[in-house]
């Protein structure tokens, strides 16, 4: 079941986690576009072992937490390299230096070199991502969104509450399952997802009778969390983005 990430105390008061989440948003992006910007393996595997580095030292998440999170994403990354490397369109290339057969499959040079590089870059966005998910309270990220980045309440808290909802979806999911269960109606059907779409809307006009109840989106309000910048938001930044240039140029 899908549930929303619970950091502990110490990733909170962690560097990275009194950072403000727009600082570590902007890297994230700057750093997805560096390697864009790169077809060569060596930078992205540099980034992908920063961002794990600065996830167990100054965001202080459990490894445990790392590695359950970064797993299922490893093995997509491994999936897509495969499947770029057998199915490459250099394979069936006469000229490229072949490197070896296997059943019914030529694997050449520039295939290998290509998806290399792609598995390299998929690691890089997949320990970014994951760094920044252990690190980042979700409502933390709205509460920046909303009072530094100036994003419309209405919008980034609608986001948060879409988020929060999707366990209490995947529990509407049981719930009907077992209710067909009780009439005596066992296995998949397509209905499960009509009653499931019945829910979700019945869940989003709840909410929308919630926040305008609390007269979201009618003008200025106060702040439960105020979110000020400080020195974990230049010493963050400025970091990121010599890693960055590091990575890129050496």
């Amino acid at each position: 079941m899908l549930t929303p990430i619970d950091l502990s105390d110490a990733q909170e008061s962690s560097l990275l986690g009194r950072t403000s989440p727009l600082v570590k948003l902007g890297l994230a992006i700057a750093w997805l576009i560096g390697l864009a910007l790169t077809q060569d393996p060596g930078p992205p595997l540099v980034l992908a072992g920063l961002a794990v580095a600065a996830g167990l030292t100054v965001g202080h998440v459990p490894p445990r937490n790392l590695v359950r999170g970064l797993a299922p994403l490893l093995v997509a990354a491994a999936s897509i390299a495969l499947a770029n490397l057998l199915w490459s369109g250099a394979n069936t290339d006469p000229a490229a230096t072949e490197l070896a057969r296997i059943g019914p499959f030529r694997i050449t040079w520039e295939a290998a070199t290509a998806a290399a590089a792609l598995a390299a870059r998929v690691l890089a966005i997949v320990s970014v991502g994951t760094v920044f998910a252990q690190t980042t309270d979700p409502t933390r990220l709205v509460d920046a969104l909303v009072q530094q980045g100036r994003v419309p309440e209405r919008f980034a808290y609608g986001a948060l509450a879409a988020y929060q909802a999707v366990p209490r979806l995947a529990e509407d999911l049981v719930t009907l399952r077992h209710a067909r269960r009780i009439r005596g109606v066992r296995g998949w059907h397509p209905r499960l997802l009509v009653g499931l779409l019945v829910r979700a809307i019945r869940h989003a006009d709840q909410l929308a009778l919630a926040m305008d109840a609390r007269a979201f989106g009618s003008g200025p309000r106060s702040t439960f969390r105020p979110i000020r910048w400080g020195w974990p938001d230049i010493v963050v930044a400025i970091t990121g983005t010599l890693a960055l240039w590091l990575a890129l140029a050496v």
